[in-house]
Order: C-alpha cells, then sequence, then structure tokens
C-alpha cells in the first residue's frame, strides 16, 4: 500500500517491487551499457592495461555497492546517497550528492539515448535518442512494475546477444591468448582512466538504493540485490572485456567505435553483426529505462526538501509514481541529446557519479556497528577509489564534472542566503 513519505508528511511511493524486480532493474542499469558504449574509449586509455582497469573499476563498484547496501537498508527511502549523506553527515553533502546524481546520471540517460540513435539509425541518431526518451518516459509514467517487467525482457535478451557474441568468437580460430598479456609500456594513469570510464557502466547498482521506497522489505532486499547484481554484471563484463582484447588486441579495441560487431566480424561470424546492432540499442534502451527510473526519484527526494521545485515531488494517484519529476527529467533528456556528444556524456557522467559515490562512502563510514556499519576498510576504500578515479579521467570531464559541482555549491549557499533573509 502508499503511504506518507516519512518525515514529510507527504504521499509515498508503493512498495511494489520483489528481490527479482531489484535485481534486474539493477541488471537493466548495468548489463550492455559499458560493453558497448565504454569499453571501446577505455582500451584507448589503458591498451593492454584494459583488464587491471576493469578488475580496478569492480573493486571501487563494490566498495561503494556494499556502502550503499548497508545504507538503503538503513535508510529505506526514494533518494539514495542524497537521503544518506543529508541523515548521516549534514544537509549540504545530501543536497551535493543528490545534485551530483541527477545531473551525471542525465549525462548517462543521454549518453545512453544516443548509443540506441547510433545503432538504429546511425544519419538520424538524434531524433532517434529524442523519440527513445519520450517513449520510455511515457512508460515510466503508468507504473514502476510494468517498467521492472520490460527491464527483465531486456536483460534476457541482451544476455542471450553476447553469449553468442562470445562463444562465436571464441570457437573462430582468430582468438589469441597473446593479446591479453599486458604491454610494459601500460602506464598507470592510463589504468585509472580506464577504470574511470568503465565504472561509468558499473553504477547501475545505484537503481536499487534509489528505488528504495518502492521495493518490499528493503531492509533484507536491497543488501541481497545489490551484491547480486554487481556479481552477474562483472562476470558478463568480463568475459565480453577478454573476448574482445583476444579477437582484436587492444589497439584496435581501443580505435573502433563498434567493437563486438567489429569482433564477430574478424570472427568470421558477419550474420551476427545485425544482431549485435540490435543487442547494443536493446541494450541502452534498458540502461535508459533503468536510469530515468533512478534519477527521477532523486529529484522527488530534492523536491519534497524543496531543494528543487516542489512541484517535482507529487506522486501520481492512480500510477503511484513521482509523475512530474520523470516528466522533467525526460523533458531535460530530450533537450540533452539534440546537443551533446556521447563519448564526453560518458567522462560527465563518470566524474558525477563518482562525487556521488564518494559521499556514499563517506556516510557509510559513520554507521555504528549496530546499524550494519561495513568493515572499516570498504568505505576507506571506496572513498579514496572515487576520487582517485574521478581525477583520472580526461581533462575535460575533470573541468566540467569541477564547475557543476562548484555551481551547485553556490546554489546551495544562495538558497540559504535568501531563506535567512
Amino acid at each position: 500500500m502508499a503511504g506518507r513519505s516519512a518525515g514529510t508528511g507527504q504521499p509515498g511511493l508503493e512498495r511494489r517491487l520483489g528481490p527479482a524486480d531489484a535485481v534486474v532493474i539493477g541488471l537493466g542499469a548495468m548489463i550492455g551499457a559499458g560493453v558497448f558504449s565504454a569499453l571501446a574509449p577505455a582500451a584507448a586509455a589503458a591498451g593492454s592495461g584494459l583488464l587491471p582497469g576493469l578488475g580496478l573499476a569492480a573493486v571501487v563498484a563494490y566498495c561503494n555497492a556494499t556502502s550503499s547496501a548497508r545504507l538503503a537498508a538503513r535508510y529505506p527511502a526514494s533518494g539514495g546517497t542524497y537521503v544518506y549523506g543529508r541523515e548521516r553527515l549534514g544537509p549540504f553533502w545530501g543536497y551535493l550528492a543528490g545534485w551530483s546524481f541527477v545531473v551525471g546520471k542525465i549525462a548517462s540517460c543521454a549518453a545512453m539515448a544516443l548509443t540506441v540513435g547510433a545503432y538504429v539509425w546511425p544519419g538520424h541518431q538524434r531524433e532517434v535518442a529524442a523519440a527513445a526518451v519520450v517513449a520510455l518516459t511515457a512508460l515510466n509514467y503508468t507504473g514502476v512494475r510494468k517498467a521492472a517487467w520490460l527491464t527483465r525482457t531486456i536483460v534476457a535478451v541482451v544476455l542471450l546477444v553476447l553469449a553468442a557474441v562470445v562463444v562465436a568468437s571464441l570457437l573462430s580460430g582468430q582468438a589469441r591468448a597473446a593479446r591479453l598479456d599486458i604491454a610494459s609500456d601500460v602506464g598507470v594513469g592510463g589504468v585509472l582512466q580506464a577504470a574511470g570510464l568503465l565504472f561509468f557502466a558499473f553504477a547501475g547498482y545505484a537503481r536499487i538504493a534509489t528505488l528504495g521506497e518502492e521495493v518490499r522489505d528493503p531492509a533484507r532486499t536491497i543488501p541481497r540485490a545489490i551484491p547480486i547484481a554487481l556479481g552477474i554484471t562483472l562476470v558478463v563484463y568480463a568475459a565480453v572485456a577478454v573476448t574482445a582484447l583476444a579477437v582484436l588486441g587492444s589497439q584496435r579495441l581501443g580505435e573502433t567505435v563498434a567493437p563486438l560487431a567489429e569482433a564477430v566480424g574478424v570472427a568470421g561470424a558477419p550474420a551476427l553483426i545485425p544482431v549485435v546492432r540490435a543487442g547494443a540499442a536493446i541494450a541502452a534502451l534498458g540502461s535508459l529505462l533503468a536510469l530515468i527510473l533512478g534519477v527521477s526519484r532523486t529529484t522527488l527526494a530534492m523536491a519534497r526538501d524543496h531543494y528543487l521545485p516542489s512541484a517535482l515531488a507529487a506522486v501520481h494517484p492512480r500510477f503511484k509514481v513521482p509523475h512530474r519529476a520523470e516528466l522533467a527529467v525526460g523533458a531535460v533528456v530530450a533537450v540533452l541529446v539534440l546537443v551533446s556528444d556521447l563519448r564526453g556524456a560518458i567522462g560527465f557522467s563518470s566524474f558525477g557519479v563518482l562525487a556521488y559515490y564518494a559521499i556514499a562512502n563517506a556516510s557509510a563510514w559513520t554507521l555504528p556497528p549496530g546499524e550494519g556499519r561495513p568493515p572499516r576498510v570498504v568505505p576507506i576504500l571506496g572513498l579514496v577509489g572515487c576520487v582517485a578515479l574521478a581525477f583520472s579521467l580526461p581533462p575535460s570531464a575533470v573541468l566540467s564534472g569541477t564547475a557543476i559541482l562548484a555551481v551547485g555549491a553556490v546554489l546551495y549557499g544562495a538558497r540559504h542566503l535568501l531563506g535567512r533573509r
């Protein structure tokens, strides 16, 4: 049943999602995103150090996931680290986390929508991207259960496509184990930058935490769903990355814009190329669907606290979703895809999301043992890892991300100054 949001007196969201739904939503946000849009630029940054970069991204993601799961069980409300930072560190840090998440994930939405357009209709990718945003916003508007059902279907299709790519490539005779060797010229900076770019693909587990107000028995469901979704994703990414490296080599992988399509072509299975293109589009649609869900819930939480227009805190009386927040997010993303660049969006998104998780780890560090605090090394390693990866990203992403955080801080200060007056 829908109730009142804790501490706000405003209409709450309905707890309709079970454990399987939560895992699937996390998978939908992660599976496919890195394989189809972040693998090539990460290879360009790290060369033959791609796999260590993937491993490093996974370690940081695990720390972030563990901290987020413990916090989500303690504070099962919409908003994720926006709520955790506010409760554990103070209003400013909660606000900054929410600001980082909303801005960074709106960039992620644009990146996924542009990926859909690039694979579906390359000459008209922006128009297709905008249409995809409108369609998925409409779907989310009609209820989270329908979105979870569609995400389950998308995840199943994408896993089948990726399995076909791995099997066809490894059995083709074109895969060479020597291509997995790490060359002597691999640098720490390149591996860190690759890890930062690949983190973009792992960050989808946040969607489970941001849906905390719509999950049944969140204290048990969320801590279980997050590591399961992350573990499945890591296995899939590792298999695909090893396959692409073994078939193409690090240099060719870093130069291509469609690594998996090229891999099956080199492997002598050109009939799979249209299947891969379709799978990429479907994967990006799944990520986009889950991203819109997560961003709209954080927008809802911030609107409840009047850091965003309070009109965005409305919950639809029939569908029990934050319909105005979803429409606002959809409108912004639809405009953004008309002017943004895919690779730039990935870097910018990674910076914002790493800032978000840095605050999550700092929040988890303050939990007392009786409230599910993780081992101390987890939030410390997560915090240090987030900062290191964020400032190892391409300079344009670091500069724009820092500027956006500064703008958010200024807006927060201006709001409080006007409030005192």
